[in-house]
């Protein structure tokens, strides 16, 4: 079994930087507030390191005045110059972060519709190949990861930056410039250690966010399946394959957790070696009276405020390479161009008479297997045409293809002379009314489920298409009528229920063009025919294919299109096909034997 379908990088795949570059058109709404919270930024880490400045002077006032007398209001006045410079680091770093906070949640919020739009306009077969268990989870994990970036790259990469800067060009003018050498000696180490590190254990991050996908995307498929799964008496099967990939996930989990904790072990030696040797020296000097207490006090209070953000440094670079693998996935997302796009200069459709022709129509999913083989044949502007052949034979792919969920690979299909191809997929989409073989609801109300043709219907026409669709004794006879929930996939409602909603959904829509493809294959007979009673009524002045397995649904088709091997192998009128004793003939006698046409 593969371990995850959806991840295209190998593990030592090493993140683009480049990434974060991306962000800034995400900044680029507020710079205002971007340039306010980089002010708050600046004013914070002046005053954060201003204290152990304030903080000396108490300490030397003190330590001077034991032997003489003290002036109470000058430690006084110290001392609240002390707490001031505190306060005020913390409160412009709040201020910074509240500035800052509506700039990352519409950054999340612009991506996000962007990549949802962007999956819609996605063609079909990268939805079937898709597990959306694992495509959910790389969402989530993208959406935070820009924001984690946002955040920790403007507010601590930075900041912890700008702060080193300053403490070590005061280390060096007020004191020996060893304490920087030190310093710098320690942090050249800690990053090279950090980066060394963090580039050996991206690959158990990124093989703990595969398993997590291929998890999730296991128990979603399950779930989804329930009644499949009870069917076959499988639910201890699936707790057992769902089980394996959790020990999957575990093993990679742990080995993600074991080298977090070699990663932390060496940053906190390295930072107590650091400590160690930067403090002997100041120790060594104000022994022997070359600083004193207070300039010892604030270069210890110095040390313990560079090396507290440098090891929250370690902990954000780590972060940031776990975020730019989740936002590189999603943005390879949005950067996979949809294989279905509108044509440079597309214009609308424009319905005269809705006639549709298929010219010399070929087709294939995968190369090596043709669908359909130069398919040619025309439904004139208000007439009904059915398809009818074994399953695979490529009916409906015909569908698929005059509704652009695929682009033909020869020939052409053209609405009143207008090459699909070349209007709008919109203004395409609009004109197409389609009543599929398996209709999938909302897990919403029937009332939603119906608007859906046409969000914004009114109620009368809402209620309207539901009596049309012989739909609404049967809401009548639900306690909470139209606003009753259909469930996960509406599997609340039965299979010919479902299919009354997608027809009153089309009636709803009031489209020139229809597509039914087996638009009554879950009814039984009584249903079936007062649900053909309707699709005639309303498909009587429009054009319409009919993708058809019971073939006394379309006895009434002003043309029967018999394929086989992706050709039409017959074409007439019901009863000259019947005449003719070929195919059609034979699936006629074939389903009166099987009693598929009473």
């Amino acid at each position: 079994m593969r371990a995850y379908a959806d991840n295209d990088y190998p593990a030592n795949h090493k993140p683009d930087w480049r990434v974060i570059a991306g962000l800034w058109p995400y900044l680029a709404e507020f710079r205002g507030r971007v340039a306010l919270a980089g002010a708050c930024l600046i004013i914070a880490k002046l005053a954060i390191v201003a204290t152990p400045i304030a903080l000396k002077y108490i300490v030397d006032y003190l330590d001077q005045g034991r032997d003489g007398e003290l002036l109470v209001w000058i430690p006084l006045l110290l001392v609240g110059t002390y707490g001031l410079l505190r306060f005020s680091g913390t409160l412009f770093n709040e201020l910074r972060d509240a500035l800052f906070a509506r700039v990352a949640e519409r950054a999340m919020r612009r991506v996000s519709l962007r990549l949802f739009r962007h999956l819609h306009q996605r063609e079909l077969a990268f939805h079937l190949d898709r597990n959306t268990g694992g495509l959910t989870r790389d969402m989530e994990r993208g959406t935070g990861g820009i924001s984690f970036l946002l955040r920790f790259t403007l507010f601590n990469i930075v900041p912890t930056i700008l702060e080193i800067l300053l403490v070590s060009a005061i280390l060096l003018v007020a004191f020996n410039p060893g304490y920087v050498a030190a310093i710098v000696v320690a942090i050249i180490v800690y990053v090279l250690f950090s980066i060394k590190v963090t580039e050996w254990r991206t690959r158990f991050v990124r093989e703990a966010n595969a398993r997590d996908n291929q998890s999730n995307s296991r128990a979603l498929d399950s779930l989804l399946n329930y009644e499949t799964v009870k069917y076959f008496n499988n639910e201890a099967f699936e707790a057992e394959v769902y089980d394996q990939d959790l020990e999957d996930w575990e093993k990679a989990r742990l080995k993600n957790r074991l080298s977090l904790a070699t990663l932390n072990i060496g940053q906190s030696l390295i930072i107590g070696i650091a400590l160690v040797v930067i403090l002997g020296m100041a120790a060594v000097e104000a022994a022997s009276g070359e600083i004193t207490l207070g300039d010892f006090t604030m270069i210890n209070a110095y040390l313990i405020q560079l090396f507290i953000p440098l090891n929250a440094l370690g902990f954000v670079y780590r972060e940031i390479r776990q975020a730019l693998v989740n936002v590189e996935r999603l943005f390879s997302l949005l950067g996979d161009a949809p294989k279905v796009v509108d044509a440079e200069h597309a214009q609308d459709l424009q319905i005269q008479g809705g006639e549709v022709r298929f010219e010399n129509v070929q087709f294939a999913y995968q190369a090596a297997r043709p669908v359909l083989k130069g398919v040619t044949f025309t439904i004139p502007a208000a007439h009904k045409i059915a398809v009818v052949g074994a399953s695979g034979a490529g009916k409906s792919t015909l569908a698929r293809l005059l509704f652009r969920f695929y682009d033909v690979d020869g020939g052409r299909i053209t609405i009143d002379g207008q090459d699909i191809r070349e209007v709008t997929q919109s203004s395409l989409r609009n004109a197409l009314g389609v009543v599929p073989q398996d209709t999938v609801l909302f897990n919403d109300t029937l009332f939603r489920n119906l608007a859906y043709g046409r969000p914004d219907a009114s109620e009368a026409e809402v209620y309207e298409a539901a009596r049309l669709a012989h739909l609404d004794r049967f809401i009548e006879t639900l306690p909470e009528g139209y606003q009753t929930r259909v469930g996960e996939r509406g599997l609340k409602l039965s299979g010919g229920e479902k299919q009354r909603v997608a027809i009153a959904r089309v009636i709803l829509k009031n489209p020139p063009l229809l597509i039914l493809d087996e638009a009554t294959s879950s009814l039984d007979s009584l249903s079936e025919q007062a649900i053909l009673d309707a699709l005639n009524e309303i498909s009587r002045t429009r054009t319409t294919l009919v993708i058809a397995h019971r073939l006394s649904t379309i006895r009434d088709a002003n043309t029967i299109l018999v394929m086989d091997d992706g050709q039409i192998v017959e074409s007439g009128s019901h009863g000259e096909l019947l005449e003719a004793g070929g195919k059609y003939a034979g699936l006629w006698r074939q389903q009166n034997r099987e009693g598929k046409l009473d």
